[in-house]
């Protein structure tokens, strides 16, 4: 604790972050010039977490803020001297990062829900619901980030449609590979993160990692649009709706609760929209774990599911992926909200 009664967190000594931190890129600027300090009265565990997992996502979140240290010109990185477009970023990628660690298993079920042999949790084993968690979430991250980022820039001159359309496109750069690692994983078709890497790109160079990332972006983009525009309204309307019966009107602001229903709802109604899409692309992410022929493209994949399985099978796994999606982006919605204004609140007492 230094004289601003705040704590100094140096993660990168970590027995368990000290193997990965040898290999990092960007370690000689954090360990330089990056000081990440915090106000004392949270508790330390919540920035020196025990779980291993956890420690991996807070580590790609040093590298964030070191990156926007080098871009703002600082030395040493306070929440309070972050500049106002970070908010968003940081914000955006902790909240998406974190519901998508807590939410894994449950997308893992939805996986195996949607592969081409219909493989169950018997198959792969219990270890498949957690097979990766760490190494892909952190993936989320830069996903949330982008998303958010993005959706911050441009929403307030072209309004939440472009806006999240823009989100949504940009953070594919993350999320395709992201979705492609963990549903090979998942699925059984490398035994972990680190194999997956190296197979993928030596048997299909960096373009592997982009696999079905046409189905991808078609799911994605409308999904992303549907959650934030369905966002925008349902907070315009209960805001609406507390002005009409309380007595503080223009004074109130959106609960937890609020913010937590509200991306439950958006993405239940977007996830209906796009479940089709969502099974073509599992299929032919994962299809390198089927012994049947490859779909030629996602027409075919489409055309073939309907025709020796039903339509119905465009809708396999939609329960588990409602459980996961309205939880992830419930907490997305629910925590986003809150750190951005922790964070603009660090910046005005500066």
């Amino acid at each position: 604790v230094d004289e601003d009664s705040r704590q100094r967190i140096n993660l990168v000594d970590d027995p368990c972050i000290a193997p990965y931190y040898a290999q990092y890129p960007y370690r000689q600027h954090i360990a330089a010039s990056l000081t990440l300090t915090c106000p004392s009265a949270i508790p330390f565990s919540l920035f020196f977490p025990t779980s291993f997992i956890m420690k991996v996502l807070l580590f790609r979140l040093l590298s964030i803020l070191a990156i926007i240290s080098s871009v703002s010109g600082k030395t040493e990185c306070r929440l309070s001297s972050l500049p106002p477009w970070s908010h968003k970023v940081i914000a955006g990628g902790c909240s998406r990062a974190f519901a998508q660690a807590v939410l894994y298993p449950v997308d893992a079920l939805r996986t195996l829900a949607q592969t081409r042999d219909g493989r169950t949790l018997a198959d792969v084993g219990a270890g498949a619901l957690v097979k990766g968690c760490g190494q892909t979430s952190s993936f989320a991250l830069f996903t949330g980030a982008f998303q958010f980022g993005i959706y911050g820039l441009v929403q307030p001159k072209y309004g939440p449609l472009i806006a999240s359309a823009c989100g949504a496109a940009g953070s594919c750069l993350v999320s395709v590979p992201q979705e492609v690692l963990k549903q090979r994983l998942v699925t059984g078709v490398y035994k972990n993160f680190r194999e997956a890497v190296q197979k993928i790109y030596s048997n299909e160079g960096v373009l592997g990692f982009y696999s079905a990332w046409k189905p991808t972006v078609s799911r994605n983009v409308p999904f992303v649009i549907a959650t934030f525009s369905s966002r925008e309204l349902l907070q315009r309307k209960i805001l609406e709706f507390k002005e009409r019966n309380e007595e503080k009107k223009g004074q109130l602001k959106l609960s937890p609760g609020d913010n937590l229903l509200i991306g439950i709802s958006s993405a239940l109604v977007a996830g209906l929209a796009t479940q089709p899409i969502d099974v073509i692309k599992t299929r032919m992410m994962t299809q390198a774990a089927s012994s049947a022929a490859p779909y030629k493209s996602a027409f075919d994949c489409a055309s073939s599911v309907i025709r020796t399985e039903g339509w119905k099978k465009l809708y396999s796994g939609f329960g588990q992926r409602a459980v996961y999606m309205g939880g992830l982006w419930g907490i997305t919605f629910c925590l986003e909200p809150a750190l951005t204004s922790y964070l603009k609140r660090e910046r005005g007492t500066q």
